[in-house]
């Protein structure tokens, strides 16, 4: 591997614009093939993606299963923390709705995992990687005349500007992508009108593999369960009233979470660095073009409410290289592409339904929704095939799974 390629190289077979999660995820998963991979990184060799901070991830089991078969899982240095339980409340609204592992024969239903660690442990897989050639710190320009079968992508790097050549292009690179806009793809966007605030939170109880989501009329408040003795908090709040709540002391920020939260965990003692992210979501309308491909954000950005994004995103980037296993030889013929976008359908339609329509719901204070909303939580609670199928879903059980997230952790 390389942090530098020559000016002049034969094409690559796949060339990633972006090293984050998914790009950096679909890199290794297609090293087993033995693809000339090429990725374009804004973040110089010895630094991480901004991506990987001190935010929270939810994996799910399916996540959890792909990446112990990618030699990822292993390379974790902090403790995981285990999610046994789903809970499930809105303020306001009667019942709730408590998902529990044991109850469906498993032990848990995934884990949280601290964003930075699992950058490092990614960073450490790619530098086991021979097919792979890093560009970087390089940035996307623009894409040039596609001819003889392959896409010519512009970048710049210190050297200055050059072209590049690839059998298939891939956009990793987020929900503002560049390579979307390129290719002329369109993207529904929805702006939710909240900023969720992300930090370590430490309570007079400490986790016991139960994951909290409080939902309110302004956003929702999360507890997971970290691998360190704490939580980890997403707090969402409106967006006019997120430049005040950034100004409040830790006093005062944890009055605040614990007045949105409750006393579930006890009382709230000590808050970390917070960090702020304003919610917004964009759809492509597409996850295709003539040999270019959307995965991760580039395809979807999605509320995180049900902790759906970065698990969505691996299984766009796992179907993707089975697809490409199918047929060797060419990875960005008319066949490869096509039957990505088909076994992608039903997975996608289904996440973003969910994940929309709850953040919708859940945030609507209409008083006649509130029965609707308590007859769901009881429902949720009550009936088991209900029950079943959010779980199948949190677990990352839903469509056409890649079969690396099927295969049994080890």
């Amino acid at each position: 591997m390389s942090t530098h390629a020559p000016a002049q190289r034969p094409a690559h077979d796949v060339l990633i614009v972006g090293g984050g999660l998914v790009g950096a995820s679909l890199a290794i998963a297609l090293e087993a093939q033995g693809l000339d991979v090429g990725m374009i990184e804004a973040a110089p060799a010895g630094a991480l993606p901004p991506v990987f901070d001190q935010r929270n991830l939810s994996f799910a089991e399916a996540t959890l299963n792909a990446l112990q078969a990618l030699g990822v899982l292993p390379l974790l240095r902090a403790p995981t923390g285990p999610i046994r339980r789903i809970h499930v409340s809105r303020a306001g609204d009667f019942g709730r709705m408590l998902l529990d592992a044991q109850a469906h024969g498993r032990e848990e239903f995934g884990r949280v995992v601290v964003a930075r660690d699992f950058g490092e442990a990614l960073e450490a897989r790619l530098l086991q990687l021979t097919q792979l050639t890093r560009y970087r710190p390089a940035r996307f320009v623009g894409l040039g005349e596609s001819a003889d079968g392959l896409r010519r992508v512009r970048i710049a790097d210190a050297s200055g500007e050059r072209e590049l050549r690839a059998k298939l292009l891939v956009a990793a690179d987020g929900a503002r992508s560049a390579v979307r806009d390129a290719l002329g793809i369109g993207a529904r966007e929805h702006d939710y009108g909240q900023t969720l605030f992300v930090a370590r939170l430490r309570a007079q109880r400490a986790p016991d593999g139960t994951a909290y989501e409080r939902l309110t009329d302004h956003g929702p408040t999360a507890l997971l369960p970290r691998g360190d003795g704490h939580y980890g908090l997403v707090h969402g709040v409106p967006r006019e009233d997120a430049e005040a709540v950034a100004a409040l002391d830790d006093a005062a920020f944890l009055a605040r979470v614990q007045d949105a939260f409750g006393w579930r965990a006890g009382r709230f003692l000590a808050v970390g660095p917070r960090s702020a992210y304003p919610m917004q979501s964009g759809i492509a309308e597409a996850l295709i073009a003539p040999r270019a491909v959307l995965v991760g954000n580039a395809a979807q950005a999605i509320h995180p409410l049900g902790a759906q994004g970065f698990n969505l995103g691996l299984r766009d980037a796992l179907t993707l290289a089975e697809c490409i296993a199918a047929h060797p030889g060419d990875p960005g013929i008319d066949a490869v592409l096509q039957r990505h976008a088909e076994r992608r359908e039903e997975d996608r339609s289904r996440t973003l339904a969910f994940s929309d329509g709850l953040a919708k719901l859940t945030a609507n204070d209409a008083p006649l929704l509130r029965p609707l909303r308590s007859a769901g939580l009881v429902a949720g609670d009550a009936f088991g095939w209900l029950q079943g199928w959010l779980v199948g879903g949190a677990m990352g059980y839903r469509g056409d799974v890649p079969a690396l997230c099927r295969k049994v952790a080890a």
